[in-house]
């Protein structure tokens, strides 16, 4: 049989036969992403930020119960039909138009797979600390910012990950099955001993809301709440678009749906309890306030636990980073040239820019982390998630056509592969969230912008998800049919 030029086996509707993925299949998948070391910081520079721990754990429960509802939905159309997110982003964008959000995803996943590929390299240059100190020694490059020994320790830690992908998707499943519980462990361990250090969680938990009355950011709850809950949704907006990848394997939609939504709310509020408890307890414990696991668990003394603890979150960040930051965007990257680009070497494309986007740039501010890179591309993805929903609930009514999906010449082709319609809604979307991103990238200043840009910025997947979901079922009703 020929294979078109929208197609290759990856991209093709998952058969009958392979959708076998129960309930406790999905809550593992979520309790294996969900346990790793940037939901920690997530968790940990909210305190920072000043919250307490009470509030810090709400935002997360209540940022991750708002972006089940856009997974669960987008999840729909992978279990019905088996199609990938590429694939169904051609409903809506068009056969070529589909790129588009295809790239995005990507880009953001490379970002996210730079992210975890420092932070696993991270671990192994502590491990090098301890047992070679002579060689942690140096300084950093005036142009990557990092030492030699760190460069090479991250470049480490990327090789095996693209082994790992070179080895394909059963490799991926067994790291998975392996991951989680050391992960977990490795967290409580970490809450016992910052339980036992601090004296209890009374003193770890006591620390006060700066944003209480009489603390130093009284009154700015709701400034630093609002961006912090849209970082929250932001944290797995990703997961929002391309869960379909995911979904196509399930047994029925009850497995997908009963699996995720006792997955992701909790495990990320149990393991953010975690990352904020010791956070408190590191303020008690040391002095001052540690967000970072790694520079915790370099304070233990005993080579032999430091050292165990970082094989094992080295394990746990590469299956972290192989599940939900490899799969996806070596998808997208496929899609650009069905014919040419393969998993494995859209799983390559991903490490490479993965390299280029020098990710210990993006965690090295923990405002940073939140308000310009969670908040910053959302306004992106928000709106995305807002066009597919639209047009596959409320226009398509949940029905696609599924092999016009794979034809370059079909419905969805539109206007030469691509949907005005689609690229309108997401460019009006998108706009009024642009200003306030330039602010806090510091690309403009702030007095150049209307405070009401500002506060929209704020509110990035919000206002992306609704403004494109509206003007997207409007144009799409003033549209000429074809």
């Amino acid at each position: 049989m020929t294979q078109g030029p929208l197609e290759n086996p990856d991209l093709l509707p998952v058969p009958k036969a392979r959708r076998n993925w129960r309930v406790a299949s999905y809550a593992a998948l979520w309790v294996s992403m969900a346990a790793c070391v940037p939901t920690y910081m997530l968790a940990s520079s909210l305190v920072g930020g000043g919250m307490n721990w009470w509030e810090a754990i709400l935002t997360i429960f209540l940022g991750n119960s708002i972006v089940l509802v856009p997974i669960l939905l987008n999840a729909h159309a992978g279990t019905r039909y088996g199609i990938p997110f590429p694939v169904f982003c051609r409903a809506s964008f068009g056969t070529v138009g589909a790129n588009i959000p295809a790239l995005m995803r990507a880009l953001v996943a490379c970002g996210w797979f730079g992210i975890q590929a420092w932070i696993g390299g991270e671990a192994i240059h502590k491990i090098a600390d301890v047992l070679w100190p002579s060689l942690a020694e140096g300084v950093a490059h005036n142009f990557l910012g990092i030492t030699p020994l760190q460069f090479a320790c991250f470049m480490a830690f990327w090789a095996i990950n693209m082994w790992v992908v070179y080895k394909g998707i059963d490799s991926i499943r067994v790291l998975l099955s392996i991951k989680a519980p050391l992960l977990i462990i490795l967290g409580v361990l970490l809450l016992a001993w910052a339980y036992r250090s601090a004296g209890g969680f009374g003193p770890m938990l006591a620390r006060p809301s700066a944003f209480d009355p009489g603390q130093p950011r009284a009154g700015e709850f709701w400034a630093f709440f609002v961006p912090g809950l849209t970082g929250m949704i932001g944290f797995w907006a990703t997961l929002s678009l391309n869960i379909p990848d995911f979904s196509r394997y399930a047994a029925s939609q009850r497995d997908q749906i009963v699996g995720q939504a006792l997955g992701l709310p909790l495990a990320m509020a149990f393991y953010s309890f975690i990352g904020v408890a010791v956070t408190s307890a590191t303020s008690v414990i040391f002095g001052e306030t540690i967000w970072d696991p790694l520079e915790v668990l370099v304070r233990f003394k005993s080579p032999a636990v430091l050292i165990l603890s970082m094989v094992a979150l080295c394990i746990a960040t590469l299956a972290t980073n192989i599940a939900a930051n490899v799969v996806s965007p070596a998808n997208d990257f496929s899609h650009l040239a069905p014919r040419r680009i393969s998993f494995r070497t859209g799983g390559l494309i991903t490490g490479l820019i993965g390299i280029v986007m020098m990710p210990w740039k993006l965690v090295a501010d923990p405002t940073g982390y939140i308000f310009s890179w969670l908040v910053g591309y959302s306004a992106l993805l928000g709106p995305v998630g807002g066009i597919m929903i639209a047009d596959y609930f409320v226009v398509h009514g949940t029905k696609l056509d599924v092999p016009a999906l794979y034809d370059p010449n079909g419905r969805y082709r539109y206007t030469g592969g691509w949907s005005l319609v689609a690229i309108l809604a997401f460019v009006l979307a998108v706009l009024p969230s642009l200003p306030g991103f330039l602010v806090q990238s510091k690309w403009l200043a702030a007095g150049r912008v209307p405070p009401l840009l500002l506060g929209v910025y704020s509110y990035a997947w919000f206002s992306g998800f609704a403004i494109a979901f509206v003007v997207y079922l409007i144009l799409r009703k003033l549209a000429p049919k074809t």
